[in-house]
């Protein structure tokens, strides 16, 4: 099981760190992501990292300002992000892929998910 944590309300332009926490070795040698929805929209594709942590992908609109990592030793993958904006507003899933063959983007190539931390970000 996943469990998501870190959110909470921020000012623009203020950061947070987002933890995912595997309650056993769910991360390692699988890809992990991180996936945002806000309210009346659909879930969207925010970062993804490699099995490796070699490779990590993010969505054009928080390039720059988003990090994703991993810890596997301790069974964690981290959001760190910065200069956070209005439209970061949502509710944050992380997930974990096992199949080793996807784009990582889509949230139907996921396996299983963490049940979400809000982040609200006032203007």
């Amino acid at each position: 099981q996943l469990q998501a944590s870190g959110g909470g309300l921020v000012q623009a332009g203020g950061s947070l760190r987002l933890s995912c926490v595997a309650s056993r070795r769910a991360f390692s040698g699988n890809a992990v992501g991180w996936f945002r929805q806000a309210p009346g929209k659909e879930r969207e594709f925010v970062a993804a990292i490699s099995w490796s942590g070699g490779s990590t992908y993010y969505t054009d609109s928080v390039k720059g300002r988003f990090t994703i990592s991993r810890e596997d030793v301790e069974n964690k993958v981290y959001l760190q992000m910065n200069s956070l904006k209005p439209e970061d507003t949502a509710v944050y899933y992380c997930a974990v892929e096992e199949d080793g063959v996807a784009t990582l983007r889509l949230p139907l190539e996921y396996d299983y998910w963490g049940q979400g931390t809000l982040v609200t970000v006032s203007s």
